[in-house]
């Protein structure tokens, strides 16, 4: 009798093993049918005329990124056209690239639960808001602030994300060659402002080839090495840069006060973070319009703030005091900049 138990037991956990292993096996194929199904309405909608096929001009007009050269992208195009007929079936060109998508074939397939899971939120939110409980409305705004919030940080970081590829892709700066004495009097864009007001004779010298800074004149050569080393750190520091973020925020009339005491507790927080180097804000004349200027060392220091208590806390709290999003822009500018404005 125990040995029939023991091997009926056996028989039900090998059958459910190859269950688990079965799944195990489905579940990849179901998340990447997933993830497919909007990576296939991308082509669509790059499809203008839709007839299923793509063009080069629909192709190029959709994708280009500013990035790749307009032959580049047609070398691109042409790769996949076999026939070389440009026309290509948007279903094919889909299938292409879906080769290459990795890690994003798994957002793309969250992003498509999720937009399921928010429609469903939102349609149970419009039937039930109105006869819901005092509690049960409470929560309910919470929760749509909190989700907005969110979905909100993600797109920060995403476009953080995009503008750093981006900037990794771009050509590479033209290589600035060391000038003459003659451009460097002619440059006023750099050094030349700078570099001409500083060394300039100094009038009670007697000998009228020293300068102030103590370079000999008649050495015309060591002048011209010490004009050349600043230059070169000049172009060093041009080659680096700092981030401006700019936010505009419209604030309704009866949460100005509220806004302001919020504003000046997160100022005085992003002011005091090492990697901040300045935050500046001004208020449009004749409207409830605010814009912030917050300048960072570097676009990593910034996503990492966003991250940080003091930053979510000022979006909570402001996020019912405006009228409409809050709209945030991004610029690189050069460190040389940033230290010629503040020396």
């Amino acid at each position: 009798m125990l040995a029939c138990t023991e091997m009926i037991t056996m028989c039900l956990q090998s059958a459910k093993q190859k269950h688990l292993r079965a799944q195990q096996q489905q579940q990849p194929l179901h998340t990447a049918g997933q993830g497919l199904t909007i990576f296939h309405d991308i082509f669509r909608r790059a499809d203008k005329n839709d007839d299923g096929k793509l063009s080069f001009e629909e192709f190029n007009a959709y994708f280009a990124d500013g990035i790749l050269t307009t032959e580049e992208l047609q070398e691109l195009f042409y790769s996949i056209d076999g026939r070389q007929n440009n026309n290509l079936d948007t279903d094919k060109l889909s299938d292409y690239f879906s080769q290459h998508l990795g890690e994003y074939l798994n957002v793309l397939s969250a992003l498509e639960s999720l937009n399921v899971a928010i429609l469903k939120a939102m349609d149970k939110t419009k039937e039930e808001y109105q006869g819901s409980s005092v509690l049960g409305q409470f929560v309910t705004r919470f929760m749509l602030r909190e989700t907005s919030s969110q979905l909100l940080s993600l797109q920060r970081s995403l476009q953080c994300a995009m503008e750093a590829v981006e900037e990794q892709s771009s050509p590479a700066p033209r290589e600035v060659k060391a000038p003459e004495l003659t451009a460097v009097q002619r440059n006023g864009r750099r050094c030349g402002r700078k570099v001409h007001n500083s060394l300039c004779m100094s009038p009670s010298d007697p000998c009228s080839g020293i300068l102030t800074t103590g370079v000999s004149m008649d050495n015309g050569e060591n002048w011209c090495s010490q004009i050349n080393r600043l230059q070169q750190l000049l172009d060093k520091l041009e080659c680096q840069n700092i981030l401006l973020v700019q936010r505009q925020m419209l604030v309704t009339d009866e949460n100005l006060d509220n806004f302001r005491k919020v504003l000046k507790g997160y100022i005085d927080a992003t002011s005091a973070h090492s990697d901040n180097l300045h935050v500046s804000v001004q208020k449009l004349p004749g409207k409830s319009c605010y814009i912030m200027y917050e300048f960072w060392q570097d676009r990593i220091s910034w996503m990492s703030y966003l991250q940080s208590n003091d930053s979510k806390d000022f979006q909570r709290c402001i996020i019912d005091m405006l009228e409409d999003a809050e709209v945030v822009s991004t610029m690189l500018l050069p460190a040389s900049w940033w230290i010629m404005t503040n020396n």
